[in-house]
């Protein structure tokens, strides 16, 4: 929902209107303002007297500010709701609108004229230009039928209620067939749904000729192709602003209700199948849905004056459903087949009324807590409850109605179900949402207001996995092998809706233990012009359908059943076919057992597919070719290895084990003249979020020299760049001790000692090739290289002492000291935390390398570090509110797209709580804090349990500029992407979302890509692969010769660019295999500046008059890029459409 800006008039007494800009504020009156001046009125402040500033609350001021206090987390939260009560509220001009358009409507259809009498199947007197809005299945069907004007024409619904919201407005119109058109038998074989849809397609016929009337569709009242309705829009400009519903309706208690009754039958199988059957009445199968939905047109009248008598009871009951609606909007649940739709949720709001669960005081914001609370407390598919109060004795009992229909809640009358088409599996989900709604509402760290009401929850965004149905036609032949024959009866012929149920309950018995939550698309409301056939079954969207799963069972490749003498043997055997086989285990026992096919864990993540696609096979006839499975299909761009593919979980592991055994080698050294008192890793490898883990290497020698003093391993000059050699950062400190010296230098040389003693000990204990610097000393182990850097917990601080002349010591934080300590404490501190995230939520890592994956290949790597995208991402599992922690890798990303395009960044700080170490009151400090300083603060604040003030992660990058760009681009490919994956039909493949837009940059530098050593990884890798110098297969080496470590020409061609050009220019490149270098001008650089000789370099001399002046000389810039990448820059295409030389 948009919020739109409005003008708040305030009471007379504190603003008055003025008829000119310029005039004085004059004093208030206590009288209403003159209503005269048709122009728009000014208002302006009033200047109050001493007294009336100061007035003592009157007692309702005293009674807002109480429950503001007691009610809501804070009176933020009251006046968030009043403004969105006033947003979706009819304003009194649509209100005159709607009134004289409905008006103008009655009028025409009182106008109606007759026509002779026919029979049903006879549709001589419609005229071609209008159709009958019913699938005419079978053909034919008994009664006769004629046009007659409407015995009465009533507004039902939520608009005569008060309760009607924007922005889809609905008023409704009910039009009361005249008796003498229907007969009382008409219950029987669609007889009385035919002369319905006749009676709608007569009034269309006549409709059409007025000039008063907008557009003219039909459609189904939530679905029900039994019901269609014919929806009406003004002519004018107002004609998307709402719509008049008009319904056909049977004249009150013109059927029995008894009739109805779900256990009765009113469609005869020899009349549907057209076969001769040896069926009595009696044998016949009962028809609820049918039932319920003649049944559904006897009663509006009624449901609107039990409504009305409820509702003027309670002041805030409009204001109660209109919260509740917004809420049920939000998460697609208020519209197609089975919705819990407005009408529901009134009828639930009465109900709790009525049953004094709710009193008639309450605001609407508790009205809506209570009716979640119900929601999520109740569970209407075992308990249903009813509105009667003394039903008749004809009227069924809960217990029929459970027996026929999978949720129960019954109306005043007690005779119709409302909940009729509700699958259980709705409102399962309803419940659900319900109850996670109420745990946010209690947590005082979440915005309730702006996640539970203002976040749109998009099956994509919300399910851990998606999979839809693609050619519902193919429900025909499941209903055929489901033996369904009764059921699609009672549908009257709709296959979808009968199929669906069954297709549900197959799913959750074989998803079972594997998932939290089965859910469904509903089907949108058919519509369509009065002049087409009503569209077939099968013309809806597919049917989608979301699991949210247990990331400890979902992935699972062994389904144990029960042991094989067991009498459930036999069903689980029915359940799962062919799959099944009998195995032994190591306890002992021999079970029934299926077995899955998946060997990494990004195969068998998608074991729940497999399952999927097996039971639809074996149980339904859906061919695997109709299911598409959304599961996993972004993580092709993080997925590397070619015999069995991964998605980085199996060689993030590898690298954590052989740290492992490194960091207890280290530890158990002797020898060293102090002990080791830490070990820890600083780099994101280790904490499962490098996009591409390090992989254990074998070098060949033949494409090196060697190099003989000190056994390195040197590249080729004719050959191609070999392998990139990750450096693995690992942090090793020292125990304090007095014998550290106190000036930077001496420590620096001390640290080169430790190295090189470090270096002599792993070789001699542990035969590992190490190569010793002043700065750390790399290992190389396991085919990686590991780089051990030695700290000395009071040497951030010695770097920032200094002696000043007259000899005081003075202590200044500078650059050189806060990146030591980011490197040596903050970062090492980071990744074990985040390693313990991993440990709770198996796909973490696998979320966090998608984020980096798309940040590096639309170029903003360097603005949104490694660092911060992992805290980002672990925002989305610490705080996932409205949603669920993320449980697989795919929706995990999407949120993450979502998160950084739609985060106010402006005006608040990201809280990330890491090992819940914030309180309620930390957030409120941290909260004012940063909005007093907000200027000085950088615009992206992350805050952390050990950062609250300054947010370090991000204090460098990314600009205000930067983060607009990022916003605008994670908004795009959070659209595209989501429309890629929900619909089946799109030409292009998912990856549109990882490819840069390149125009926006003024020059591409095109790199050579031989020289380009991480080129496998691009997200559209070449055909062509170059030999890297490394042999496949067998064990990795710890021994032996040392390659060229951290050698990237990208990178290091990179870096000098910008120490080069920076000032000129602003440089991106994707550090995942980009083969090109983007540039952009920065626009203050072009500026003439006065001549100097100490700035000449790569400008030329303008000189006008007397005066000489320099601008930058992008000839030869663009000159000198070619020279400095000689050998790697293959060519610099200079974008000239929007700069010229």
């Amino acid at each position: 929902m948009k919020k739109k800006k409005q003008v708040v008039t305030e009471e007379p007494a504190e603003m008055i209107p003025s008829e000119e800009e310029n005039e004085a504020p004059i004093k208030a009156k206590r009288s209403k303002p003159d209503a005269g001046g048709e122009e728009e009125v000014v208002y302006h402040p009033v200047k109050l007297s001493r007294n009336d500033l100061y007035r003592p609350p009157t007692a309702e001021e005293l009674n807002q500010l109480k429950e503001a206090e007691s009610l809501f987390h804070c009176s933020l939260l009251k006046m968030q709701m009043e403004e969105l009560l006033k947003e979706v509220a009819l304003s009194e001009r649509r209100k005159q609108q709607i009134d004289s358009f409905v008006q103008t409507v009655t009028k025409l259809l009182q106008t109606v004229p007759d026509s002779p009498e026919v029979e049903v199947s006879d549709l001589s007197w419609l005229s071609s230009a209008v159709k009958v809005p019913f699938l005419l299945v079978p053909k034919i069907t008994k009664g006769k039928f004629h046009m007659a004007p409407p015995a009465s024409i009533d507004l039902i619904g939520s608009y005569p209620l008060g309760i009607c919201t924007k922005p889809h407005v609905m008023v409704d119109l009910a039009v009361t067939i005249p008796a003498d058109v229907l007969h009382p038998k008409d219950v029987v074989n669609q007889r009385y749904p035919r002369k319905r849809a006749l009676y709608l397609a007569g009034l269309a016929q006549h409709l059409t000729s007025s000039s008063e009337i907008g557009t003219m569709r039909y459609s189904c009242l939530h679905g029900n192709r039994l019901r269609p309705v014919l929806l009406l829009t003004p002519p004018d400009k107002n004609s998307s602003s709402f719509t008049v519903r008009v319904h056909a309706c049977p004249p009150p208690g013109f059927f029995k209700p008894s009739r109805l009754h779900p256990e009765r039958n009113n469609i005869r199988t020899e009349w549907y199948t057209g076969l001769q059957t040896s069926h009595s009445e009696i044998s016949e199968p009962p028809t609820p849905h049918y039932n319920s939905s003649v049944l559904g047109d006897l009663l509006p009248r009624a449901h609107l004056q039990f409504l009305s008598a409820v509702s003027s009871q309670c002041s805030a009951f409009a204001d109660g459903v209109a919260l509740l609606k917004v809420w049920l909007r939000q998460r697609e649940l208020n519209q197609g087949t089975g919705c819990f739709n407005g009408f529901l949720t009134s009828m639930l709001l009465a109900y709790l009324l009525t049953t004094h669960r709710i009193s008639n005081t309450m605001t609407a914001y508790q009205l809506l807590r209570n009716s979640l609370n119900f929601l999520a407390s109740t569970d209407l598919t075992v308990n249903g409850i009813s509105l009667a109060r003394d039903p008749d004795s004809t009227a069924p009992s809960l217990a029929e109605f459970h027996n026929a229909f999978q949720v129960v809640f019954v109306d005043p009358s007690g005779h119709l179900n409302m909940c009729a088409d509700m699958t259980a599996c709705t409102y399962k989900q309803l419940q659900h949402e319900a109850s996670v709604s109420m745990q946010f509402w209690d947590n005082p760290t979440v915005d309730g207001f702006h996640s539970l009401l203002m976040t749109p929850k998009p099956m994509i965004r919300t399910s851990d996995h998606v999979f839809q149905l693609c050619e519902l036609v193919k429900l025909q032949s499941s209903c055929k092998k489901l033996n369904l024959l009764s059921e699609l009866m009672d549908h009257s012929g709709n296959y979808v809706h009968t199929a669906l149920p069954f297709i549900l309950t197959l799913l959750q018995r074989g998803l079972d233990q594997r998932i939290h939550l089965l859910t469904h698309s509903l089907s949108p409301d058919p519509e369509w012009s009065v002049e087409c056939e009503a569209p077939k079954y099968k013309a809806q969207p597919p049917l989608s359908f979301g699991l949210l799963l247990r990331p400890e069972l979902a992935a699972s490749v062994l389904e144990r059943g029960p042991p094989a003498d067991s009498p459930k043997a036999a069903a689980f055997r029915q359940l799962w076919g062919p799959r099944s086989e009998l195995r032994r285990f190591q306890d002992g026992a021999i079970t029934e057992a299926v077995l899955w096919d998946g060997e990494s864990m990004c195969q068998k993540r998608l074991v729940p597919k497999q399952i999927i696609t097996h039971l639809l096979q074996l149980h339904a006839d859906i061919p695997e070719s109709c299911v598409r499975y959304v599961g996993a299909m972004v993580d092709d761009v993080i997925k590397s290895g070619s015999e069995v593919p991964s998605t980085g979980e199996e060689e993030s592991l590898v690298v954590v084990q052989s740290y492992d055994d490194l960091s207890r080698k280290l530890w158990r050294l002797e020898g060293l003249p102090l002990s080791v008192t830490a070990v820890q890793g600083a780099h994101p490898a280790l904490r499962y979020t490098q996009v591409f883990p390090p992989q254990p290497l074998k070098t060949d020698y033949s494409f090196f020299d060697k190099e003989k003093t000190c056994r390195s391993l040197v590249p080729k000059e004719d050959k191609p760049c070999p392998a990139y050699i990750t450096p693995i950062t690992v942090i090793c400190h020292m125990e304090g001790s007095g014998k550290w010296p106190h000036d930077r230098l001496a420590i620096r040389h001390i640290r080169a000692a430790f190295h090189i003693q470090l270096g002599e000990l792993l070789r001699k204990h542990h035969k590992y090739t190490c190569r010793p610097c002043p700065t750390h000393l790399d290992v190389w182990k396991d085919g990686l290289a590991f780089r051990i850097q030695v700290a000395y917990h009071r040497e951030p601080q010695v770097l920032r002492e200094s002696v000043n002349p007259d000899g005081l010591l003075v202590v200044r934080d500078n650059e050189e000291a806060q990146a030591l300590e980011m490197a040596t404490v903050h970062k090492p501190l980071l990744t074990s935390t985040l390693h313990g995230l991993q440990q709770q939520h198996p796909c973490f890592g696998a979320v966090c390398r998608l984020a980096k994956r798309w940040l590096g290949a639309q170029l903003f790597s360097d603005d949104i570090t490694e660092d911060t995208a992992d805290l980002l991402v672990a925002s989305l599992f610490l705080q996932p509110a409205p949603f669920t922690p993320p449980g697989s890798p795919q929706v995990g990303f999407l949120r993450f797209l979502h998160l950084l395009s739609s985060f106010d960044w402006r005006n608040n700080p990201l809280v990330v709580n890491l090992n819940n170490q914030l309180t309620a009151a930390d957030y409120t400090e941290i909260k004012n804090s940063f909005m007093a300083s907000r200027e000085s603060l950088p615009v992206m604040f992350i805050a952390t349990p050990k950062d609250t003030k300054l947010s370090m992660w991000t204090r460098r990058a990314p600009s205000v500029q930067m983060l607009q760009r990022v916003m605008t681009v994670a908004a795009e490919s959070l659209k595209v992407l989501e429309q890629q994956l929900m619909d089946g039909s799109q030409l292009q493949d998912v990856k549109v979302a990882m490819r840069p837009p390149l125009e926006v940059y003024d020059v591409v530098i095109h790199l050579n890509p031989k020289q380009v050593p991480l080129l496998s990884q691009a997200v559209d890798p070449p055909a062509v692969t170059f030999s890297r110098g490394v042999t496949t297969g067998s064990a990795t080496q710890s021994g032996g010769s040392l390659p060229v470590i951290d050698y990237n020409p990208v990178s290091l061609y990179l870096a000098e660019l910008r120490e080069a050009f920076g000032d000129l220019a602003l440089f991106f490149c994707d550090p995942y295999g980009g083969t090109v270098i983007t540039v952009l001008w920065k626009p203050k650089a072009f500026v003439p500046v006065p001549f100097k000789t100490s700035q000449v370099s790569a400008r030329s001399v303008e000189v006008t008059g007397d005066e000489a002046s320099t601008v930058p000389n992008v000839e030869a810039v663009l000159e000198d890029f070619r020279t400095m990448g000689k050998g790697l820059v293959k060519s610099v295409e200079a974008r000239t459409e929007k700069w010229a030389f």
